[in-house]
C-alpha cells in the first residue's frame, strides 16, 4: 500500500502540474535562441528521477558495507545506479564539463563494475541465490525492463514521427520517454528498498560469520582504548 501510494502520488502530482500550470513540467525547454532541438534536463520529472537515483544508490551503498555476503550484488545494481546517473546528467556535464564527459565516466565506471562482477562472480551468484526468488529482485528486474527495453522503444522518433505524421512534435517524444523513464526509476527504486529489507532479514536470520564478530570485537576494543 505504501509503494502504492508513492505511486500513485507521484503520478497525481506530475498531472495537476500540468494540469493546473501549463508548461511547469518543462518537458521541452530552448536554452539559447539558436538552440533548435530543445531539451528536458530542467524539467521536475528529471529532477525526480536523479534523486531517486542518489537514493538508491545511498541505500545499496549501506548494504556493501554492512553485510559483506550481499556486496557483490549491491556493487552490481550500485554501479548500474551510478551509470543511470551519469546518463541522466548527459547534458549538463557535456555543457559545462567537457564534451562527451558523460560517455568516458559511463565507460569507467562500467568497466570497473563490470571487472568486479566477473572476478567475484562466484561470490555473487550465491549472494543471488540466498535471496531468489523475492519480490525485491523481481521488482529490480521489472525497473531494469522498463529502463533498458521499454523506454527505448516508446522513445523512438521514428515511431512517433510515423503515428502522429503532420502533427509530430518533439515535446510527444521527451514526455513518453521522462515518463515512461520515471516509471522504470519508481519500481526500481521500490525494488532496492524490498531488497534492503530482504538482506536485512537474512542477515537476521543466518549466523553471523567468524571474521566479522572479530572485526566487530576488535573496533570495540578500539573504541575503549580511545575512550580510556
Amino acid at each position: 500500500l505504501a509503494y502504492f501510494a508513492l505511486i500513485a502520488g507521484m503520478t497525481a502530482l506530475v498531472v495537476a502540474l500540468e494540469s493546473h500550470h501549463p508548461g511547469s513540467l518543462r518537458l521541452l525547454v530552448y536554452v539559447e535562441p539558436t538552440d533548435s532541438v530543445g531539451t528536458s534536463e530542467f524539467s521536475p520529472v528529471e529532477i525526480a528521477q536523479l534523486v531517486i537515483l542518489v537514493a538508491a544508490g545511498a541505500l545499496l551503498s549501506l548494504i556493501a558495507r554492512d553485510y559483506p555476503s550481499q556486496r557483490p550484488l549491491a556493487i552490481l545494481l550500485g554501479g548500474i545506479a551510478l551509470v543511470c546517473l551519469f546518463r541522466e546528467l548527459d547534458y549538463f556535464l557535456d555543457r559545462h564539463v567537457v564534451r562527451n564527459a558523460w560517455q568516458f565516466l559511463v565507460g569507467v565506471s562500467g568497466a570497473l563494475v563490470i571487472a568486479y562482477t566477473y572476478r567475484h562472480r562466484r561470490r555473487l551468484g550465491i549472494a543471488f541465490g540466498r535471496l531468489w526468488p523475492s519480490a525485491g529482485i523481481v521488482l529490480l528486474f521489472a525497473g531494469a525492463t522498463i529502463l533498458f527495453a521499454v523506454v527505448r522503444i516508446l522513445a523512438s522518433e521514428s515511431l512517433w514521427q510515423a503515428v502522429l505524421g503532420t502533427s509530430y512534435e518533439r515535446v510527444v517524444v521527451n514526455a513518453v520517454d521522462e515518463l515512461v523513464e520515471l516509471t522504470g526509476y519508481l519500481l526500481w527504486f521500490v525494488g532496492v528498498i524490498e531488497y534492503t529489507v530482504e538482506v536485512r532479514a537474512v542477515a537476521a536470520r543466518e549466523p553471523e560469520p567468524v571474521a566479522v564478530k572479530r572485526r566487530r570485537a576488535q573496533l570495540a576494543r578500539r573504541r575503549e582504548r580511545k575512550r580510556s
